[in-house]
């Protein structure tokens, strides 16, 4: 049995036992593309999946039928028209009742429209979650897959790190990096890669501006890779001259808390309290009101997946899950400072991916 064919093996399980949150159904439908990615191994932007206890159904329209041919190994459908009318017609054919649906990724539209196709008898049953708790733990596969992608990350930034000099800007910093990401084989950025300098390191997500370096700016850099579907995710500090002492605290403050966490992984623990060890470091520090997101995220096909590091997730961490471990305490006015890796959770504690030193670079 494939990897792929196991996956859909596994929601078949999940939709025949049920549980209070994920009622039994005849079948899920699934319209997140990631999932469907997960599933069936497809790779566009227009895709369904319809999960039956014995089969899975996979759709798709004319422009990917020889793609899909080539490479889909469940059922095939190439739908001329939407491809809600030929879920509906399987639905008919099959003669399924209780078709589940992902919430989170089907609209109030798109209900509607395939509420009035369902043959009599049939209904939708909102269904969340399934496939993405699965997907929290990565086979061995998929996470060669995000070691691959956190060392086309790392060398990305190595490489244009030695390229940075003063009077750059922000944007200019920022398409090297996406550059140097495609250069070493990546598809893509993982997400908008996030360059911030001076004063607007204190802006967690700041969108890079045509802001130039000056001497003793503070220089934040956030970027993911994306190959072959797997993100990484990093972030990285950096000083343009000799940092000042609040600089320096504040840097090693974060990084304090950085290591808090990371040591506070492995399998058995929640991910609230992996947040709490960051925490309350910062707090130590007198920096907690200044640490306004959570400590991390889990990632892999997505760039933000399950489980959230944050303060009221109680997800148990286990083997096989890959998170980021990434606290920061940002100072209007003055600045920010943020230090992330991708950390795998292992049997007997956690391996950080990221080979890229966390040393504070002054350029």
């Amino acid at each position: 049995m494939t990897e792929l064919e196991q996956r859909r093996r596994n929601v078949q399980t999940a939709l025949a036992g049920g549980t209070s949150n994920k009622p039994k159904a005849d079948a899920l439908l699934v319209s997140s593309l990631a999932n469907v990615r997960y599933l069936t191994g497809y790779a566009g932007s227009n895709g369904l999946a319809l999960v039956t206890p014995t089969e899975t159904h996979f759709f798709t329209d004319p422009r990917y039928a020889l793609e899909a041919s080539q490479t889909i190994t469940c059922k095939l459908h190439i739908a001329k028209g939407p491809l809600q009318e030929a879920v509906a017609g399987i639905v008919k054919r099959k003669k399924l009742k209780k078709i589940g649906f992902e919430p989170a990724w089907l609209n109030l539209d798109q209900h509607q429209k395939l509420k009035d196709l369902l043959p009599l008898g049939a209904s939708l049953q909102p269904i969340p979650g399934v496939i993405e708790t699965l997907r929290m733990t990565k086979s061995p596969a998929e996470i060669d897959m995000i070691r691959k992608s956190v060392r086309v990350n790392s060398e990305a930034y190595a490489r244009t790190l030695r390229r940075i000099r003063l009077g750059m800007r922000e944007r200019d910093i920022a398409a090297e990096l996406d550059y140097q990401m495609r250069l070493h084989g990546a598809e893509k950025p993982a997400f908008d890669t996030i360059v911030a300098a001076g004063v607007r390191t204190a802006l967690p997500h700041a969108q890079p501006t045509g802001h130039r370096l000056e001497e003793n700016d503070l220089l934040l850099i956030d970027m993911g890779a994306c190959l072959d579907g797997y993100m990484s995710d990093m972030t990285r500090m950096a000083f343009l001259g000799q940092p000042t002492k609040r600089v320096q605290t504040l840097h090693d403050a974060v990084l304090e808390a950085q290591l808090a966490g990371i040591d506070a992984v492995r399998p058995g623990v929640t991910a609230a309290q992996v947040d709490a060890a960051a925490r309350g470091v910062l707090k130590k520090h007198g920096l907690d009101r200044q640490f306004v997101h959570s400590t991390g995220h889990g990632l892999g096909l997505e760039i933000h997946e399950g489980p959230r590091i944050g303060k009221k997730d109680k997800t148990v961490l286990r083997a096989g899950m890959v998170i980021t471990i990434e606290p920061g305490a940002y100072i209007d006015r003055f600045g920010g400072v943020r230090i992330e890796d991708t950390v795998l959770v292992t049997a007997n504690g956690c391996e950080v991916l990221t080979p890229t030193t966390k040393e504070f670079v002054h350029l």
